[in-house]
């Protein structure tokens, strides 16, 4: 699964742009899969793919250097989102990736919306990073107050393999209604905010971390609003599925937008349990690194949320036995 290159080879290295001198250890590339660029997987990869990093020739951690693991360089892959991640996953083509912890668990499980598919049973957790909330996007004007105001209208379900997409479907369900109530579009990030302020869709779904920058940068060009998930569809939602749960979005967090009740869901982590045990435990303890704890609290808004207490949350898959090894040495898995 990772692809290995002896760094006696200096030429090699100079044209990675690696400083300093080449060490007889192996050079190592291991990728995690994100999402769209314009929201908050894409940006907390790369700031997780810099923490776990430590490309030869780097200075020794605690001493302005990397304390990521040695000979590794990390890279954050833009995607489609969670279900693309899970099947690049298993099939070799990304070391690891960002899901939602639904979609991986149905995934695994070979239920849900994945029932039917083969199970993932190669797949495994290296952490739990953060929630994502289920935001609903119109325009300000709109007269859309509520999910059932959606019937007959242009919605974004975002990209079909992707996280957003599978959550829409059920938020939909929960309220009694299916994509054949409206008029579905297939947009991403960018594409989907451009198309809310040229009027060419009413509405569209977005499940991430707040706050995300496409919505901040719509916010600030656009009066837009945020439609509540909220009331009996939302509790049906949560009765239904172990993965979500009743949250807010609060006042203010994109510009002049109110605040509204909605759902989330969990942003984890998974590789396959084919990757080596010894490098997955070193960079599961590469990523709780006291130096990580620095970069995630400026890397993004949402670096602060991701703390080792909160690791093992909502997990329904099962650890890779690197990780594992980590948590139980660190006291937070018996």
């Amino acid at each position: 699964m990772i692809r290995t290159i002896k760094t006696a080879a200096v030429s090699a290295v100079l044209a990675l742009g690696l400083a300093g001198t080449a060490t007889a250890q192996d050079l190592k590339f291991f990728t995690i899969g994100t999402g769209g660029t314009a929201y908050t997987y894409y940006p907390v990869g790369g700031v997780i793919a810099n923490a776990i990093s430590k490309p030869p020739g780097s200075r020794e951690c605690g001493e302005g250097g990397s304390c990521g693991v040695d000979g590794l360089i990390a890279s954050a892959v833009s995607s489609r989102g969670s279900v693309d991640n899970v099947n690049a996953i298993a099939s070799g083509l990304r070391n690891s990736g960002f899901a939602q912890s639904d979609v991986a668990y149905w995934a695994y499980t070979g239920t849900g919306t994945m029932e039917g598919q083969e199970p993932a049973k190669d797949l495994r957790t290296i952490a739990a990073l953060f929630e994502e909330h289920i935001h609903l996007v119109a325009l300000a004007d709109s007269g859309l107050n509520s999910v059932a105001d959606l019937a007959g209208k242009r919605v974004s379900l975002d990209e079909p393999g992707s996280g957003v997409y599978v959550d829409a479907l059920l938020v939909l369900e929960a309220n009694g209604m299916s994509v054949d109530d409206i008029t579905a579009e297939s947009l991403k990030g960018n594409a989907a905010s451009e198309a809310l302020r040229n009027g060419k869709i009413d509405a569209f779904f977005v499940v991430t971390g707040y706050p995300t920058g496409a919505l901040v940068e719509l916010a600030s060009a656009a009066k837009i609003k945020l439609i509540p998930i909220d009331g009996d569809g939302a509790n049906a939602l949560i009765d239904k599925y172990g993965f979500f749960s009743a949250s807010e979005i609060p006042d203010g967090t994109y510009e002049g937008v109110a605040g509204v009740n909605t759902v989330t869901v969990g942003a984890q982590w998974f590789t396959s349990v084919k990757e080596d045990e010894e490098l997955i435990y070193n960079i599961t303890k590469a990523l709780w690194n006291d130096e990580s704890r620095k970069l995630l609290d400026v890397g993004h808004a949402k670096g602060k949320t991701i703390t080792r207490e909160t690791a093992l949350a909502g997990v329904g898959v099962p650890f890779h036995p690197g990780a594992e090894r980590f948590y139980k040495e660190a006291g937070l898995l018996k």
